[in-house]
């Protein structure tokens, strides 16, 4: 009688591991990519020698778009931008709780000054300090 051996080698492959591992990697990238912000407006600000170290509360954003000659504001770097008639109106809401309400302006390097100085108005109009951002030199 021929006996026969049953010692064969199985050459099955579990995938229940590597599901395991790509979930942990999608997981992992998820996670981190929250953390970047990809929100954040890319501006070239003015260079200063004199910086302040002073905490504003609401930052206004005008960005230059050079091609079409547009002008964008956008408050506390939100992607979606607002018109300038609604930048008054979103500061106040914003800082009418405040006790000392300030605000920064980061004005793109090709931004006129007249978009700057009407900034400046709507804080004198509502009394409220301006803190003029600049990246160190």
């Amino acid at each position: 009688m021929a006996i026969k051996r049953r010692n064969k080698v199985d050459a099955s492959f579990s995938m229940s591991s590597m599901t395991d591992i790509v979930f942990l990697l999608l997981i992992f990238f998820l996670v981190t990519s929250t953390l970047v912000n990809p929100n954040a407006l890319k501006l070239l600000l003015p260079k200063s020698t004199n910086q302040v170290s002073a905490k504003a509360t609401v930052s206004v954003s005008i960005k230059h778009y050079q091609k079409s000659n547009t002008f964008s504001y956008h408050i506390n770097g939100k992607e979606k931008p607002i018109k300038f008639s609604e930048v008054e109106e979103s500061l106040q809401s914003i800082l009418q709780e405040e006790e000392d309400p300030t605000f920064s302006i980061y004005a793109d390097k090709t931004v006129p000054i007249e978009h700057v100085v009407d900034l400046m108005n709507i804080a004198k109009r509502n009394k409220y300090k301006v803190i003029l951002a600049t990246s160190p030199e």
